[in-house]
């Protein structure tokens, strides 16, 4: 199933590319796969700790 893109494409590539890298077709939805997992661990953190805010330690 496919995830819903949480990155802004151009913004990442741009940042990838300033450094002299080329952007691979299929980095981006990598990325976006680490972006979730991150999300889905600070919110277990989160609930874990019961609270309903997320915070920066959380990630």
């Amino acid at each position: 199933m496919a995830k819903d893109m949480l990155l802004v494409g151009s913004k990442t590539k741009d940042a990838l590319k300033s450094s002299g890298l080329n952007v691979s077709g299929d980095a981006l939805d990598a990325l976006n796969d680490r972006v979730h997992d991150l999300i889905k661990d600070a919110q277990k953190r989160c609930t874990a700790n019961g609270r309903k805010t997320v915070r920066p330690n959380d990630f």
